[in-house]
């Protein structure tokens, strides 16, 4: 009787499941096409003129307010020979402003 139970429990939370994915992947076919209506094409650019005159994250500026527009990480590979000798002359000696 608990396995009838659990199989009309899962049946209601599935069929609810599917309901909700087949109503949100209509909303969002809605809104793609209300975004790409040629009415709203004039809308749709202000907002994206709107967009491109919004302030930048202060990380991408640089001291003097000018937009970086260049890669702020920079990673190069190093052999692991390299890597352990780096480790090792720390560990041996390490820095002196460091104190635990």
């Amino acid at each position: 009787m608990l396995h009838l139970l659990y199989i009309l429990a899962f049946t209601c939370l599935a069929f609810l499941a599917v309901g909700n994915l087949i109503r949100n992947l209509i909303r969002i076919s809605a809104d793609y096409q209300y975004s790409t209506s040629p009415y709203n094409r004039s809308s749709a650019s202000q907002r994206s003129s709107r967009r491109d005159r919004q302030v930048p994250h202060p990380e991408f500026l640089d001291d003097s307010g000018n937009f970086i527009d260049e890669p702020l990480l920079i990673m190069k590979s190093i052999a692991v020979e390299d890597a352990r000798q780096k480790l090792e002359s720390l560990y041996d000696n390490p820095p002196e402003n460091s104190a635990p």
